[in-house]
């Protein structure tokens, strides 16, 4: 069976280094630790794909911006008849410190808009996540703004440690790591 894993981010060089795009930039350390290019285009998304340990493996960047991610996503999994407990989504976490990774197999969307509309989009909560910390700004009204900024110069060096951690957890993962295993080695 096919897994597919979907970095969840911003579309546009205007967005490439923010926080949003957290996901993104974990997709393309894993892609290149897998040797994959994102040289197609199919439901509003960029995706590359190849196979480890035999199995078919899609990396999906959707282009439908982070609220409307499941459109993508779920168009993306019918089609290529990936089961929902088999689309891992990586993302950014406002209520983890900078650089702290989270591993679940399933859950709520914890407010996160991009994963609710995931869970829409495959009809379940079912899926396994990986959330980046990109710790959160002082007042609810800087939200929005603080998601949409790029990390500070100080930030990059722990950012680019954890985007290197969970790209290598998701890359043990498709190597048939059990997920109750990935936790304890992922979580930090």
């Amino acid at each position: 069976m096919a897994k597919l894993v979907v970095g969840l981010g911003n579309p546009g060089e205007k967005y490439e280094r923010t926080r949003h795009n957290v996901g993104w930039m974990v997709l393309d350390a894993l892609a290149k630790r897998l040797g994959v290019e994102f040289s197609r285009e199919k439901f509003n998304g960029l995706y590359g794909e190849a196979f480890v340990n035999g199995k078919k493996v899609f990396l999906l960047k959707p282009l439908t911006y982070m609220n409307r991610s499941g459109d993508c996503v779920g168009r993306f999994a019918r089609f290529f008849k990936v089961e929902p407990g088999s689309v891992v989504a990586v993302y950014d976490d406002l209520d983890l410190p900078l650089g702290t990774l989270r591993f679940k197999p399933k859950g709520s969307s914890g407010g996160h808009r991009g994963v609710e509309s995931l869970i829409a989009a495959l009809g379940t909560k079912e899926f396994p996540r990986l959330r980046v910390g990109i710790g959160r700004p002082a007042t609810k009204e800087e939200v929005v703004n603080f998601v949409l900024s790029p990390f500070s110069e100080e930030e990059w060096p722990v950012i680019e440690e954890a985007v290197e951690k969970v790209a290598q957890c998701l890359e043990l993962y498709l190597k048939g790591e059990p997920l109750n295993r990935l936790s304890s080695k992922c979580n930090r």
